[in-house]
C-alpha cells in the first residue's frame, strides 16, 4: 500500500516562500511509487491541498483530513517543509502529536526550544560549547545602548529572537545603529538577541537520526558576498559561495562533527537538522541550529547529502521512512 503524504510547506514567516520551494521539491522528488505526495500550504487560518489541476482543498484541521470528489483522505505521515512558524517553533508538531500523526521533524518541545534562540544558547552552553556573548533585549524594555555596547563591544548582531532566515538581522558597526537595528528585529519578534561578533568561518554540519544510526554529512563552508550571511545572500544566486566538503584540516573536520552529533542527540533533535557554526584560528563556536533547513537542490542539507551519494528522492524517503517507524 502507498503511504498518503502529506508535504506541508507554507508557513507565517518571512520564509513563506522559500518554505514554497522547499515543499515543491520534497513533493517532486518523493518516489511516486511508494508514495502518494500532496502538497499542504498553510498561511494563518488557511491550510490548503493544492491538486496537481491547480484547484485547492480546504484542511479538515479537526483530523487533518480533506474530502476529494467527495472521498475523504486521511495522511499517514507529515513531510514538514515549513521554515519559521508554525512548523519549525513547535506549534505544528504539537498539533500533529495530539492527533497521533507522525512527522518527519523533531517534537513539538524540541522545535520550540532550539526556535528560541536564548534558550537554545543556554542548553548548548551546559555541553561546555563556546557561544558568542550575548544579550536578550525584551520589546518595551529600556535600553542604554552605551551599557550593551560596553558589554559586547562593536560590531555586533542583533537579531529576532526566534525566526529563521535571517529575516530582521543586522549587523551593527556604530553605537548609533543599535536602537535602529532593535527596532527592525522587533517588527519579527518581541525579544531580540545583541551578539557580540565573532570573526571566523561559517561552518554548516548536518545532522540525521536514521532509524537509530547517526548520519553526519560532509560539512559546508558558508562564504557570504555581503557583510553577513543575510536573506539576500541565503537565497539570492551567486550572493554566497558554498564549498561542500568545507576545505578544513581533517582534525577541525572531525571535532565540528562530533559537536553537532552531540548537540542533536542533547538536544533531542529528530528528523534532518543543520547546525551553524563559526571556526576561529583557536576555537569552534556555535552559532545556531535549524530543525527545519532548506530543502530546495542548492539548499546547504541536500548539497551535502549529493557528496555523500545521496540523492534527493533517497534522501527525502528516509526522512518518511524515519518517522514512520519513529511513531510505530
Amino acid at each position: 500500500m502507498k503511504k498518503n503524504v502529506a508535504v506541508v510547506c507554507g508557513g507565517d514567516s518571512g520564509e513563506f516562500e522559500i518554505s514554497l520551494k522547499s515543499g515543491k521539491v520534497v513533493k517532486t522528488n518523493l518516489d511516486p511509487e511508494k508514495y502518494n505526495a500532496y502538497l499542504v500550504v498553510i498561511k494563518g487560518a488557511a491550510w490548503r491541498v493544492l491538486l496537481d489541476d491547480g484547484l485547492s482543498v480546504p484542511v479538515d484541521k479537526n483530523d487533518f483530513s480533506v474530502s476529494i470528489q467527495g472521498e475523504k483522505l486521511t495522511f499517514d505521515v507529515v513531510f514538514n517543509a515549513i521554515h519559521g512558524t508554525p512548523g519549525e517553533d513547535g506549534k505544528l508538531p504539537g498539533y500533529l502529536d495530539m492527533l497521533g500523526i507522525p512527522h518527519t521533524g523533531s517534537s513539538h518541545v524540541v522545535a520550540a526550544v532550539t526556535f528560541n534562540k536564548h534558550f537554545c544558547k543556554q542548553v548548548v552552553a551546559s555541553r561546555g560549547v563556546s557561544l558568542a556573548n550575548a544579550q536578550l533585549i525584551r520589546k518595551g524594555q529600556l535600553v542604554s545602548p552605551e551599557a550593551v555596547i560596553a558589554s559586547l563591544g562593536l560590531p555586533v548582531f542583533v537579531k529576532p529572537n526566534s525566526n529563521g532566515s535571517s529575516v530582521g538581522v543586522s549587523k551593527v558597526n556604530e553605537i548609533n545603529e543599535l536602537m535602529p537595528a532593535l527596532e527592525k528585529a522587533f517588527t519579527e519578534d518581541t525579544e531580540a538577541l545583541v551578539e557580540s561578533y565573532i570573526k571566523g568561518r561559517e561552518i554548516g554540519c548536518g545532522v540525521f537520526d536514521y532509524k537509530g544510526r547517526k548520519i553526519v554529512f560532509p560539512l559546508t563552508e558558508i562564504i557570504s558576498k555581503k557583510e553577513f550571511f543575510d536573506y539576500e545572500a541565503k537565497y539570492s544566486p551567486g550572493m554566497s559561495d558554498e564549498i561542500t566538503p568545507a576545505p578544513v584540516d581533517e582534525n577541525t573536520e572531525i571535532e565540528i562533527k562530533a559537536m553537532a552529533a552531540d548537540l542533536y542527540s542533547h538536544l533531542g533533535c529528530k528528523g534532518i537538522v543543520r547546525f551553524d557554526f563559526i571556526l576561529t584560528e583557536n576555537d569552534i563556536y556555535f552559532l545556531e541550529v535549524n530543525t527545519i533547513p532548506g530543502l530546495s537542490a542548492a539548499s546547504i542539507v541536500p548539497q551535502q547529502a549529493k557528496t555523500m551519494g545521496i540523492s534527493l528522492p533517497e534522501l527525502f524517503g528516509m526522512a518518511v521512512e524515519n518517522a514512520l517507524s519513529v511513531h510505530h
